[in-house]
């Protein structure tokens, strides 16, 4: 069955998508932006700057972190970032339920072939 993937479109220089929304994740799951990249197999650094990208298009924060020391760092997402993934989420769901009946029809076309 085909499957539909969302990006929205921010401004001009932003989007979210579900390789963003995955992050916040796996961030609110480790609680380490580290232990995120490394689940999602991406390097820190990328992962900072993904971070830092949605934290400048939505002009706060949605991750605080703690820089790393005797006890270690971690990151959390902050009431802002809870709001944009169950956001996204909610979005995703609608517009699959929305375009079931047209990907049901686009799979009875790949049957036909």
């Amino acid at each position: 069955m085909p499957s539909l993937s969302l990006r929205i479109n921010l401004d001009p220089d932003g989007r979210i998508g579900p390789g963003k929304i995955e992050l916040l994740e796996q961030i609110a799951a480790f609680g380490s932006i580290s232990a995120a990249a490394r689940g999602m197999e991406m390097s820190y650094k990328h992962a900072w700057d993904l971070v830092e990208d949605m934290n400048r298009v939505f002009g706060k924060p949605l991750v605080a972190a703690q820089t790393g020391g005797r006890k270690g760092g971690g990151a959390q997402l902050t009431s802002v970032g809870l709001a944009v993934v169950s956001r996204f989420r909610a979005i995703e769901r609608a517009a699959s339920s929305a375009a079931a009946v047209h990907m049901q029809a686009l799979q009875a076309e790949i049957d036909a072939g």
